[in-house]
């Protein structure tokens, strides 16, 4: 990639020759590879400058001025863009071109990947405790389902422990109601002997009298 500089050697504007000597300047000092294409002796140059500042770029009369900056075809800016990009220590961006090593540019630079790796780290560790919870969601609504079908089966055992306490009432008291076979009989027998000493006592009594009446 060749950084391109288009200037006006011949150009009478003092401010326009200032202002292409410190982007020149700058680039030298910096050791920065460049090519400065003269639009004041070349038409080719001056037609392809003209051609490929973005309309945005341009003055009022369509007609960009000295110094443009172009990387290779792509623009990278005028004077005003340049300046600005020195005074905050990011002319290497605005040239398109890594910056090189111990620069104020790849400090920064790394701050700021350093910076990314650390919101990065954040993210993921704010994404593993959001994991966490929910599998602690998982785990306490499980928890609550088996407590619930716990409750529900104590339920059915006590439902079914009541239901079979109403079933045996009901024979229990029919067992108290009816004598068992065993008691009847013996019903029956004291009955029958109580019949039959009625009838002795009858006998005794009649021979008692009839033995007095014979004395």
């Amino acid at each position: 990639m060749v950084i391109k500089v288009f200037v006006a050697t011949s150009s009478g504007s003092t401010a326009i020759k200032k202002k292409q000597q410190e982007v020149v300047g700058f680039l030298e000092a910096n050791k920065i590879d460049f090519q400065q294409m003269d639009i004041a002796g070349d038409e080719d140059n001056r037609k392809w400058m003209r051609e490929n500042v973005p309309g945005e770029k341009k003055p009022q009369n369509g007609i960009p001025l000295p110094p443009q900056i172009f990387n290779e075809e792509r623009y990278c800016g005028d004077f005003e863009s340049f300046f600005s990009a020195k005074e905050e220590n990011i002319i290497y961006s605005f040239l398109g071109l890594a910056p090189p090593p111990g620069t104020k540019e790849t400090e920064k630079s790394d701050a700021k990947e350093e910076k990314s790796d650390a919101v990065e780290e954040k993210s993921e560790a704010t994404e593993e405790k959001s994991e966490a919870t929910e599998e602690k969601s998982e785990d306490t609504e499980e928890k609550s389902e088996a407590t619930e079908e716990k409750s529900e089966a104590v339920e059915e055992t006590e439902t079914h422990t009541e239901d079979k306490a109403d079933e045996g009432a009901p024979e229990e008291a029919q067992s108290d109601q009816a004598p068992s076979e065993d008691q009847q009989e013996n019903k029956e027998e004291h009955a029958v002997t109580g019949e039959e000493e009625e009838k002795q006592e009858e006998g005794e009594g009649n021979e008692e009298v009839e033995e007095q009446e014979e004395s």
